[in-house]
């Protein structure tokens, strides 16, 4: 397995870079973006998945960054039950609801990301007692 060096390495981090991209992008449009309440909430969410990954992976334990993950895995679910919420106002369409929520739901593999991390804080520390 590759070690991963930085936040930007993981591949849940990237995927959910791209999800807050959308999301900001359909929110910028039409009755979304005039929805400020519901516009605001689910672009804090999308937010919230990138920066728990990151924060977690930069506190440099495992027990920290599983704790992160799982806060992060929180948020995609808010994505998520916020995209219903949009798809019920008609404010996307079913295939848009379909594609962000499948993307949402990719929070999944993030315990096996997390695996790589935890190579990398092993490793760490047994550089440091030679």
């Amino acid at each position: 397995m590759a070690k991963i060096e930085k936040f930007e390495d993981i591949e849940a981090w990237k995927k959910d870079r791209e999800l807050a991209k959308e999301i900001y992008a359909i929110s910028n449009e039409g009755p979304f973006a005039r929805d400020f309440g519901l516009r605001d909430q689910i672009r804090r969410a999308a937010v919230s998945v990138m920066s728990n990954i990151a924060e977690g992976f930069e506190r440099g334990g495992d027990v920290e960054f599983r704790r992160f993950l799982a806060i992060a895995k929180g948020s995609a679910g808010e994505v998520k039950a916020q995209l219903y919420v949009a798809l019920d106002a008609g404010m996307i369409d079913q295939a848009t609801f379909d594609s962000l929520y499948k993307k949402a739901t990719e929070m999944r593999y993030l315990s096996r990301e997390s695996a790589g991390h935890e190579s990398r804080v092993k490793n760490d520390k047994s550089s440091k007692r030679s």
